[in-house]
């Protein structure tokens, strides 16, 4: 299995008002974005192609927005990146950026 182009643990991924899990993962892989629960089951996944993801301008610098299949998701990383080899969710602007290079889209 190759490794994954982003890979993200301890993220908190909610839905409008709703918490779905604190202790997510979020891995793009093979030209597909994965949300997972913290116990690795699938929250919803689509391909990258078909994922908007953008930082809210009105939170904080943690936060990311994904739209997947139609359902937003409020997604919490880091509000910094993890030193090397350390565990940890990297940012909220790497996500945003991973998403943009997978999906072949500049900006």
């Amino acid at each position: 299995m190759a490794e994954p182009e982003f890979s993200a643990t301890g993220v908190r991924i909610g839905k409008r008002l709703r918490s779905l899990t604190r202790a997510g993962q979020i891995r793009i892989n093979d030209g597909r974005l994965e949300l997972l629960n913290s116990y690795g089951s699938e929250i919803d996944s689509a391909p990258v192609q078909a994922v908007r993801a953008s930082r809210p301008w009105f939170a904080p610098e943690d936060r990311a927005l994904a739209d997947v299949n139609g359902t937003r998701y409020l997604l919490t990383l880091a509000d910094h990146d993890p030193a090397p080899g350390e565990p940890g969710p990297p940012t909220a602007r790497r996500f945003v950026e991973a998403v943009r290079r997978a999906a072949g889209r500049r900006g």
